[in-house]
């Protein structure tokens, strides 16, 4: 997954701002944007349902690091980079694995408190059995949307 965010970084690294923000204590703009590039892309990877705007979270955290006149191009690879990420998860995950090489249990927990240990569907991480959950929160963000 790094590979993504590596990619992110290296296509930005000539439009970051030379030097180190005030109260990042001696850290580089450049090894701030790059930290956060993988802790979006990692984050990505392991908490991915949950993730909801990850192209967003990035851009946000790595806009005060470039002038005004490269941020449509810094949002223009990060969205494309994260939408590439995304469909290499998707394709991964249909597979039913991990990024370790686990196979996928179901996000529910089973009425003993106990992780439910069905395979999930790709499109929501749910198995068959816990679809009504995954119907309620989409009925959550929808009514939170409006």
């Amino acid at each position: 997954m790094y590979r993504f965010s590596r990619a992110i970084y290296r296509e930005l690294v000539e439009d970051i701002i030379d030097g180190s923000s005030p109260g990042t204590s001696g850290v580089s703009n450049r090894e701030s944007v790059l930290r956060a590039c993988e802790a979006t892309v990692e984050r990505l990877g392991q908490d991915r349902y949950s993730f909801a705007r990850p192209a967003r979270k990035l851009i946000l955290d790595i806009r005060p690091y470039f002038p005004l006149a490269a941020q449509v191009r810094m949002r223009r690879v990060v969205e494309h980079y994260i939408a590439s990420a995304d469909e290499f998860l998707t394709a991964q995950f249909s597979t039913g694995f991990d990024l370790a090489g686990d196979p996928l249990a179901c996000r529910a927990l089973t009425r003993r408190s106990v992780p439910c240990q069905r395979p999930p569907l790709a499109h929501n991480g749910y198995c068959p059995s816990h679809q009504h959950l995954a119907d309620e929160v989409e009925q959550l963000v929808e009514s939170r949307a409006a």
